[in-house]
Formats: C-alpha cells, structure tokens, sequence
C-alpha cells in the first residue's frame, strides 16, 4: 500500500510511504512526476539506488516495516529525504574516482555501486548520524554539466 500525505511545513513538502518492496515503478513516478524530463533518467537510477537500499538493506525488505519519503521542489532544486526503519549504517568515505586500488584493504576501498552512483547523480548526498535517513538534493538547471543518462 502506498500512502501520501502532504507535510505541514512552509517548504511544500509532500510525503509517500510504503511497505518494503523492490517494486518501486508507481513510487519513482510520483516522485519523478515534476523533474524536467532531460533529468528523469538520471535522477530516477539514484532515486531507484537509494529506495532500494532503504527496503532492502534498511528494512531486510521485512513487509511490517515501512519506507518514508519526504519531497520537494523550490525553484530549479529537487528535494527527497528517504528514511528506513532499520538499524541504520555508516557510510564509508569513498571518492567519487571509479577507478579502485586493488592492493588497499577490502574495507577502505569498496565503496558500493549504489554509493558511487549516488554521488554522480546528486548534487548533495548526506545522512544523518543513525544512517536511517538519506537526505538527496539536485539542482537541474545548472550549467555545469547536461544530465549523465538521456
């Protein structure tokens, strides 16, 4: 089941919750509806990491437990904050450099694919101090670069 609900707050903010599933596509359509089509492939491949990990690593995709996400949109930024109800994680300090040297210890060289991923595709990328709540941020109209995916 998936729920909506708007957030009472002066920022527009809107949120969806759902049980932990891996059938994300009704989900990452809502949350995609306002992006700019240029940036839906892009964004949507982080977003689908990021639900993914919440559900599965987060929530051991147990049906009981339920992933939130808060969303918004202020000028040309786009908002999510993803929450799990797992017991959280700490995320490695990667570089966002693909390129992994082999002869360091497992644990200080993997970042992760989705990790990676994120990184390439939002603009700011941070969690809070339990690793339940991802907050992402992406601002499309900036002339920095065109989007990764078309």
């Amino acid at each position: 089941m998936i729920a909506i609900s708007p957030r009472p707050t002066g920022h527009n903010w809107n949120t969806v919750s759902f049980a932990s599933t891996l059938y994300l596509i009704p989900i990452l359509d809502l949350l995609l509806a306002k992006v700019p089509n240029q940036w839906k492939a892009e964004i949507r491949l982080g977003l689908q990491e990021a639900l993914v990990n919440a559900a599965k690593h987060g929530n051991n995709l147990d049906p009981c437990k339920k992933v939130l996400v808060h969303f918004s949109t202020a000028s040309d930024h786009y908002w999510w904050v993803i929450t799990d109800q797992g017991s959280g994680f700490k995320p490695p300090h990667c570089h966002d450099d693909p390129v992994v040297d082999r002869h360091l210890p497992c644990d200080r060289h993997e970042c992760g694919r989705g990790l990676y991923i994120l990184r390439q595709v939002f603009d700011e990328v941070e969690w809070n101090s339990q690793g339940t709540e991802l907050r992402l941020c992406k601002q499309v109209r900036t002339s920095a670069r065109l989007p990764l995916v078309l």
